[in-house]
């Protein structure tokens, strides 16, 4: 099966983390798929995603401390394989795994995900575990100098036949639990070895080959960033989507960074293969962590990120606690004319870029829609416009003297073409998004 036929478009879902960190439940993940399923379905968002530590004793007890508590106890079955702690996962008890969860999911009409981290578990490879369908145990194939700088629950594999049986067997496992999507961490970059930063490509190859050999369309999605351009080639043969920074929070400097990072992956957005500039960090956040926030950002520059995101064409997954969110950031997350423009048909094109603006545009090579957005990345009011002779595809006309040149997606306000050139006078880290008319 061909993998790009797993997500034809960018995946639109809701992530844990940013609200749960390690912390959520079984109750958390239903309470947010009902409310996707109510509200968010009919305008495209559908995956539902465990993010790290599931699997994990005591996660997030000792918070103060330790984000991941080292050596913590895993809970896992006689061939190394992880399970979801039945504490925070009460349905998982009896070795029924992610399955309960992921068909209550499955029943509201949605796709479940769950987050792993490259490897296998240190604590299996101590034990000597059987690897499933091998002669070996654990700690012949796990490689004790391959860790995750930040993370203390693997080792990496090693690239042998026992290895890839290992993968196998897991890949099997989540085939027979239901899974639709598989974020796998510390892969992307593995930034522990500056001097090799992508060690973990042949664990890439191992999990592409055992999702095919699994039997069901799973996603597969590579953390952390920044991914490394010079590996373009073989994040697009073996993932779907490849993460192009470190983790994205509701910080300005790092939103107005993503215009850099878009620029550079621009033209690596095709059918099943997306460049991710992470998740959503909207609403409300960080309860996990012990200090609940909600977003820093302004609502023009939530405007702007979403606006970027779409136009780029990356993945899309909601950070927020779903049913806290109020009616602004509801009406971010579902504003058609925006998301129309998430498509790979759209391929986005930044024309320029400098410390206090940025145009982009996208044309949709199948309806021959064209859009175009000015972004204002200045901490100033600031009158953006562009050249039209510069644009994709634009026949230039009398009629754009001191026409009308579009209605902004978020607003519904007339963007006028004076001179030949679109311009808006924009608020500070503000944009204005249009489908050329």
């Amino acid at each position: 099966m061909n993998k790009n036929t797993f997500a034809v478009t960018p995946p639109m879902g809701w992530n844990s983390y940013d609200y749960y960190d390690t912390t959520v439940t079984e109750a958390d993940v239903k309470r947010n798929a009902d409310y996707m399923a109510e509200h968010l379905a009919a305008f495209g968002w559908e995956y539902v995603v465990v993010d790290i530590q599931w699997y994990a004793h005591g996660a997030g007890s000792r918070r103060d401390t330790y984000q991941y508590i080292p050596f913590s106890e895993l809970e896992m079955d006689d061939h190394a394989r992880l399970f979801p702690d039945p504490e925070r996962f009460p349905s998982s008890a009896g070795g029924a795994g992610f399955k309960p969860l992921a068909d209550y999911v499955h029943d509201r009409g949605l796709k479940f995900g769950i987050h792993i981290m490259r490897g296998i578990p240190r604590n299996a490879a101590h034990a000597h575990m059987p690897v499933l369908g091998t002669a070996l145990t654990a700690d012949d194939i796990a490689d004790p100098s391959s860790i995750c700088r930040w993370n203390p629950d693997m080792y990496g594999v090693r690239d042998t036949a026992a290895g890839q049986a290992y993968y196998d067997s897991v890949f099997e496992l989540y085939a027979s639990w239901g899974v639709d999507y598989v974020k796998c961490d510390d892969i992307c970059n593995t930034n522990a070895y500056p001097h090799d930063p992508y060690s973990g490509r042949h664990e890439i190859e191992m999990i592409a080959a055992a999702i095919q050999k699994c039997g069901r369309p799973i996603v597969l999605s590579l953390s952390p960033g920044p991914a490394l351009i010079e590996q373009a080639w073989h994040y697009e043969t073996y993932a779907n989507l490849w993460r192009i920074t470190d983790d994205l929070w509701d910080q300005w400097p790092l939103v107005k960074d993503m215009f850099r990072r878009c620029e550079l992956w621009q033209r690596h957005v095709s059918v099943g293969c997306f460049p991710d500039c992470d998740m959503l960090p909207i609403g409300s956040l960080g309860k996990g962590f012990g200090h609940p926030w909600t977003c820093n950002l302004t609502r023009d520059e939530q405007r702007t990120m979403l606006t970027l995101w779409c136009l780029f064409g990356s993945p899309l997954m909601i950070g927020s606690e779903l049913p806290l969110m109020d009616d602004f950031t509801v009406s971010l997350l579902t504003n058609r004319a925006v998301l129309s423009m998430l498509t790979p048909d759209a391929k986005p094109h930044q024309i320029r870029r400098s410390e206090e603006e940025a145009v982009w545009e996208a044309v949709n090579e199948k309806t021959g829609e064209h859009f175009l957005a000015l972004f204002n990345l200045s901490d100033e009011e600031r009158e953006v416009e562009q050249d039209m002779d510069v644009l994709t595809d634009i026949l230039l006309t009398d009629n754009f003297e001191t026409d009308i040149y579009g209605i902004d997606f978020w607003t519904g306000e007339r963007i006028l073409c004076m001179d030949g050139k679109p311009r808006k006078r924009l608020a500070p880290h503000g944009c204005v998004v249009c489908r050329v008319i």
